[in-house]
Order: C-alpha cells, then structure tokens, then sequence
C-alpha cells in the first residue's frame, strides 16, 4: 500500500491559453467573515464594522472589507489554479467595480492569459491570468490580473508523500 497521495489541481503543462475555469464554489459573506477579516487585519475604517457610521454613507450600510472580497476569490481560485503552485508572483490591475456587502454570494472565474517555462528553474513555470468575482446577481465586483510560479507534474516537487500513521487500519 502506497502512501503517495492522489494529486489534484492542475500542474503547468494542464494550463491552455485561453481557457476559462469557472471555479466550483461560491461564498456568502457574513457578518462575523467581515467584522473579524477588519479586525485581524487592523483596518480602522467604520465603514467595515459601524451600522450607525454606514447608515450614513451613499451606500446606507456597512461593506465588506475589499481585502477579504480579494482573499475570498483568490481562495476560490486555488483548487482550479495555485493548487500545486510554489508562489504567487503578484496581482495587477486590480478593480473594485462595485460594492460588496453582508450577505452577498461571490463566485468567480479566471482564464489563462500566459503562460511559460521558467528561466531559472526547470521543475516549474508562470502562468497568468485574468479572475473576476461577481455576486449573486451577477455583477463583477472584483478583477485582475495574477502570475503564479506552478509546479511541472513530474518535478520532484510535486511529489508529496504523506507521513505514515500509527492507525488502527493497519491492524
């Protein structure tokens, strides 16, 4: 019995320019996901966590943080993307079209704009590619542009072999 584990994710040579991955989960944003991202993050700003504060504001209620509507939809953007990826090479281009709010649902989606084999080390390359995130009625309500350095599927990177237990199942 073997303790390799299945991969999953796409490695380089599984990413084709041009092509759209419509990344499988959405997320509704709560309240508590909101108050505690702006926290943990020490933004001050009372738009974020002040009722009364946002009641006043054009929009007449609190917004979501846009560092956790970025966070969110690059997490959503893993499991089809950066699953096997060694690190993220920066975003560009980011754009906040439109407001997010409690209890909002974002999905997300990215193409493949680039990619290429990296100069320096031969068990990876670039990719990059353009994610939006749009809410339940549609509306983008975030895009840009990102680079990440992946893993080739037979470096020796990309091979991880878990640590044996001591299990009942062995028994």
């Amino acid at each position: 019995m073997s303790d390799k584990i299945e991969s999953f994710g796409n490695y380089y040579e599984d990413f084709v320019i041009d092509k759209v991955y419509k990344h499988p989960l959405g997320r509704t944003i709560t309240e508590s996901d909101n108050t505690w991202f702006t926290l943990m993050t020490m933004n001050t700003n009372p738009y974020h966590f002040d009722k009364e504060y946002s009641s006043q504001s054009p929009y007449g209620k609190i917004l979501v943080n846009s560092c956790l509507t970025l966070s969110i939809v690059t997490g959503q953007s893993v499991i089809d993307l950066s699953q096997n990826a060694f690190a993220n090479l920066g975003w560009d281009d980011i754009q906040l079209p439109n407001p997010v709010y409690v209890g909002d649902t974002i999905y997300s989606e990215s193409k493949i704009i680039d990619k290429r084999e990296s100069k320096t080390r031969d068990y990876g390359g670039i990719v990059r590619v353009s994610t939006i995130g749009y809410n339940q009625n549609g509306d983008v309500v975030i895009s840009w542009d990102r680079k990440f350095f992946v893993y080739k599927k037979n470096s020796d990177y990309a091979k991880f072999n878990r640590p044996k237990p001591d299990s009942l199942w062995d028994k």
